[in-house]
């Protein structure tokens, strides 16, 4: 299994749970105001936001702030955020692509580009490492919602392209277009998701050992304590032992 998809595991027994958590739900409620500035502040009339509060749910937002961040938008009082893709190289030249929502674009350019330096990276030009990855939907679920199987055919019959099943649980994959159409199929079928989201998927990874997961972990925490940072994907991968270790 690919780094992306173990990422969430080490940040879970890492420990630094309220902090990241009250951070998390501030990011997840200001993807939700951009989502219903954007469009129509009805989930059910606009994919973006239904997956932004699908989202949020998951990761247990209070209804009450998600409320808000909806009404943030239809009041008017929302700031104006610009949706930035920044590209660069963390240690041992593993690719990193860092997704910001910002109101300031010389700000959030100059604290991660000083992240990036202050941590063995380099922030390099957009398109620099984005052809390492492809823009998919993924939506996961428990290892309980199913067997293997039983998951793989719901992913079929939804429209999905690609089904990774542990212990851990089962992660499926989707053009980016169709996440909405198949997250939809496969809640009828599986009920709800665990997450439902768009993620950068890396079609090549880079082999990292201990020393080198340490270092990129140091660039990462950094990186995700920006306020402005939304998301920060790498490509990244490491045995189990090494895992193990951290």
């Amino acid at each position: 299994m690919a780094g992306h998809s173990k990422w969430a595991n080490i940040q879970h027994r890492k420990g630094r749970q309220d902090a990241a958590r009250s951070k998390l739900f501030s990011k997840l409620a200001k993807e939700i105001t951009v989502a219903a500035k954007m469009g129509d502040p009805d989930p059910d009339k606009n994919p973006r936001l239904r997956l932004a509060v699908k989202e949020a749910k998951s990761q247990s937002v209070p209804k009450d702030v998600i409320e808000r961040a909806i009404k943030k938008a239809i009041g008017g009082d929302a700031e104006n955020y610009d949706e930035i893709r920044y590209e660069g190289y963390g240690p041992n030249g593993v690719a990193v692509i860092v997704e910001a929502m910002t109101d300031n674009k010389n700000r959030t350019a100059s604290n991660v580009r000083s992240t990036f330096s202050k941590n063995g990276g380099n922030l390099g030009e957009t398109g620099s490492v984005g052809f390492m990855f492809d823009r998919k939907g993924e939506v996961t679920y428990p290892a309980s919602a199913g067997d293997a199987d039983t998951v793989m055919m719901a992913a079929i019959e939804a429209g999905a392209e690609d089904v990774e099943s542990s212990e851990d649980g089962h992660i499926i994959y989707c053009a980016d277009s169709d996440l909405n159409d198949v997250s939809n199929a496969l809640e009828a079928e599986l009920g709800e998701s665990e997450s439902t989201k768009l993620v950068w998927k890396p079609s090549t990874t880079t082999e990292l050992d201990l020393e080198g997961m340490q270092k990129l972990m140091k660039l990462v925490d950094a990186l995700e304590d920006d306020d402005d940072v939304q998301r920060v994907t790498t490509n990244f991968e490491a045995t189990d032992e090494v895992m193990a270790q951290l």
